[in-house]
């Protein structure tokens, strides 16, 4: 999970300009494609299989984009390179877009392909630990970010302590050892690991079915990009709607989108992905709510507004923020996928 605390040296000497491709009845002429970079937040995997599916299949040259999609990892972060210019867009959330209001930095979320959030806590079977509510008082496995994110959610609405925290340092052995504990997660990894390696098939509590709601694996660019080059940027964000929409319906067809995968993660395995597009799938990560009335990558003024008076009541953001600058609606419900 990336730090929401962001670095302001680097804010300036940002994205450099690309010749803009004209569109002929909403196809793109045969010309130079606009080059754009979009840094992920991890290790390729399923969970960011659309835009390697844009990839793959052509779609971002179809309008006229040639995408540079860069895998994230432990020593990366997507804000600060951002920030620094070194990359056009970054995959983010709904928290660090306030946090860019709060900090009052030039950038802003302009796409949210999770309609759900899939943090989760996860549990053994069998202990009484069938709600979320159930939780209250018992030890959990918390991360820095997790502190300071989701568990104030937890603490508001559950009455969770920060006397149950334990240190999560993302090894599962303390979990596996102790069948009182439970951790977090996320649904499309440690439950798979977790029963794959430890033989224990998991309770898993997904947080977004209990109301926390951020936005998810977005887009978030700088508002000189979305001044100057706002056909790039519609572009980009079309061809990478319409990736998710296919990567989550094409089964077989995903074939090249999970071979892009796979070279550029050799630790990831045709069983890993199959249970994450299961997972999204089945728990509407993509496909839900908003999305299904106005297309993949869909965000709403109401949301907004709700995730943060929420997380103001919380202790998470201070109030008086501006939340409309966190965002833009102007690229997105456009029916995309429905």
């Amino acid at each position: 999970m990336m730090k929401y605390r962001i670095n302001r040296r680097a804010a300036l000497g940002l994205v450099g300009g690309s010749v803009l491709v004209p569109v002929l009845g909403g196809r793109v002429s045969a010309q130079t494609l606009d080059k754009v970079s979009y840094q992920t937040n991890w290790r390729a995997q399923a969970e960011h299989g659309g835009f390697y599916y844009a990839v793959a299949n052509g779609i971002y040259k179809k309008y006229g984009i040639d995408a540079d999609i860069r895998m994230g990892g432990p020593q990366q972060n997507p804000s600060q390179l951002l920030l620094g210019g070194a990359v056009d867009m970054i995959m983010s959330s709904g928290f660090e877009a306030i946090r860019y209001v709060e900090q009052k930095l030039p950038f802003l979320c302009i796409a949210s392909i999770f309609q759900k959030d899939p943090q989760v806590l996860i549990c053994h079977p069998g202990q009484g630990n069938d709600n979320l509510a159930a939780l209250k008082g018992k030890p959990v496995l918390i991360g820095a970010a997790g502190r300071t994110s989701f568990y104030p959610f937890l603490k508001a609405k559950f009455g969770y302590s920060d006397e149950q925290i334990r240190p999560y340092t993302f090894n599962m052995a303390p979990f596996l050892a102790d069948k009182q504990m439970c951790q977090q997660g996320y649904l499309t990894s440690e439950p798979f690991a977790i029963e794959k390696e430890g033989g224990v098939k998991p309770v898993v509590h997904l947080l977004a079915d209990a109301g926390y709601d951020p936005y998810s694996t977005t887009i978030s660019v700088s508002q000189k990009m979305v001044s100057e080059k706002k056909d790039v940027v519609q572009r980009f964000v079309t061809a990478s709607l319409e990736g998710w929409a296919a990567y989550m319906k094409a089964g077989e067809g995903n074939a090249a989108a999970n071979a892009l995968i796979k070279k550029d993660n050799p630790d990831m395995t045709d069983e890993k992905i199959a249970f994450a597009i299961k997972s999204m799938n089945e728990k509407g990560i993509v496909m839900s709510g908003d999305a299904l009335k106005l297309g993949v990558g869909a965000m709403t003024d109401e949301r907004w507004a709700r995730f943060y008076d929420d997380m103001t009541k919380a202790g998470v953001f201070p109030t008086g923020l501006d939340v409309k600058k966190a965002y833009s609606l102007d690229f997105i419900n456009k029916g995309v996928g429905i």
